[in-house]
This record gives C-alpha cells, structure tokens and sequence, in this order.
C-alpha cells in the first residue's frame, strides 16, 4: 500500500471518532490536557489495534463477526448517545452522568467507533498488506483528529451550550444507523 493509500483509508475510518469527539468536546469532561490525551489517544489506539485484530483473524472470523458487528456499533452508539440526550435536554441536572473520557464509557466509545478498522483489517489480511506500518499511520491520524474535533465541539459547545449535547448525541446514533444501514445495504446487494 502506498502512502497516499493508506492516508485515505485512515481519515476515512477516522471519521467515526471525528464525529463522536466533537459531540464528547461539547461536555465539561473534555476540558483539560488529560481528558484530551485519553480521548484522542485511546481513539487512535483502538482504531490501530482493531485494525491488527482484523488482520490477524484473517477470513475465518470474518463470517462470525460480520454478522453482528454492526448491531454492536449501533448498540454501543445509541446508548452513550441517547444519555447526551437525555442530559442535553435536562435543563437542572449535570451534564453527564459520568466521564466519558475514563473507564468502560471511554472503553465503549473506543471499540463502538473502531469496529469498520477490523473489517479493514480483514481486507488487508486478504491483500496479504504488512499491518504494522498502516496500523501506526491510521492510529496516528484517528489520534489527531479526534483531538482536532475534541477541541472543535469545546468551543461550539461554549457557543451553543446543552444543545451541542443534543447534537452529539444524534451524531453518535446517527453513525451507529449509518453502519448498520452501510452493512444491510451492502448484504442485500450481495
């Protein structure tokens, strides 16, 4: 795979965390040197490892995986984003109920915007592609602009307020229906 190859592959599965970041920049947890490290590097990790996974499960998981991996994503999607929601349009309460930069949501939100890098992965098993060299770029890319949307949703949400957490919210199931939607179009075209 040449550079130019593996740079598009990367900003396209960046994406998802793209998106997910500027939604989780709009919360109070996403202010600080160290929320911002764990979010943007724990998205980049995640990407870079799943990718690897995928690769080294090779075609033979492929068919186990494939047929619930998309539920998955909409499933981890929808849960972060119907509680940004719900804790957008709860005028008195806390913004959110817990840190989405720490433990199992930080986990959740990781894996959920990291699953299409397995399906990459598997592909480039197929292409017999060395994975260690797109791996680091990819993880590399993903870490840097979800810290690019981190800091974007920080300041839209200093504009707009508890709407940015509606907003993000609807971005985090409008990906999960994307995915799910992408894999049963794409089962039906087959």
């Amino acid at each position: 795979m040449s550079l130019i190859e593996v740079l598009l592959v990367a900003v396209g599965l960046a994406m998802d965390a793209f998106a997910v970041s500027l939604g989780i920049g709009a919360t109070p947890y996403a202010t600080g040197r160290r929320p911002l490290f764990r979010l943007s590097f724990h998205f980049g990790l995640f990407q870079a490892l799943m990718l690897v996974l995928g690769w080294v499960a090779g075609s033979s998981i492929a068919q186990l995986i494939s047929a619930v991996d998309h539920w998955i994503a909409l499933g981890l999607l929808a849960f972060v984003g119907v509680r940004m929601i719900r804790s957008g349009l709860n005028p008195n309460g806390a913004s959110h109920a817990s840190d989405p930069s720490r433990g199992s949501l930080l986990v959740m939100l990781a894996v959920a915007t990291s699953i299409d890098a397995f399906a990459v992965g598997l592909s480039l098993a197929m292409l017999r592609v060395n994975i260690f060299y797109p791996a680091a770029v990819i993880g590399v890319i993903t870490g840097g602009l979800s810290l690019v949307g981190l800091l974007a949703g920080h300041r839209l949400g200093k504009m707009f307020g508890k709407r940015m957490e509606i907003l993000g919210g609807l971005i985090l199931i409008g990906i999960g229906l994307r995915v799910l939607i992408t894999h049963l179009a794409g089962a039906a075209l087959v």
